[in-house]
């Protein structure tokens, strides 16, 4: 990743849904995409005959935080379907790359969820008033590991 004095946008951006007959799957555009994070576990240790009267911290397992995926409704029924396959126990599990783009839509940075699985599809809240807001469905992935490439 190129530095600059400016940050990038976060409205410039591509989500493939990993492999799936051979081929990356980008399934419609999404609008958002939350929840990238990693977290390290610390376990606190001393011991009996430690000189100074505190506790060390040792890093032990990590965990990716669950994300979450929203798009306007198109018809297209590919994440509900991922998300049924999973719960009948058609196991399959994806790499998901999410790509920061800059203006001119080069690609940036990109962050890879490993073994990604569907937890969780929401559907759109659907009001007769009339409000003019857009049917939005999302889903959200839980990943053994994130990675961040430049």
């Amino acid at each position: 990743m190129a530095t600059r004095d400016n940050p990038y946008g976060a409205f410039n951006f591509l989500v493939k849904l990993g492999d799936q007959g051979g081929e990356d799957q980008i399934v419609g555009g999404f609008s958002d995409v939350s929840g990238l994070g990693n977290e390290i576990k610390y376990s606190e240790y001393r011991n009996g005959n430690e000189g100074e009267n505190h506790v060390r911290k040792v890093p032990n397992i990590n965990s990716t935080d669950d994300v979450t995926l929203k798009r306007g409704v198109i018809g297209d029924l590919s994440l509900f379907l991922w998300l049924k396959s999973q719960r009948e126990g058609d196991l399959d599990p994806r790499t998901v790359t999410i790509t920061l783009m800059d203006e001119g839509r080069n690609d940036v940075c990109s962050w890879v969820l490993h073994r990604a699985q569907p937890k969780k599809w929401v559907g759109p809240t659907l009001a007769g008033k009339g409000g003019g807001e857009v049917a939005m469905e999302e889903i959200h992935l839980v990943a053994e590991r994130i990675d961040f490439n430049s």
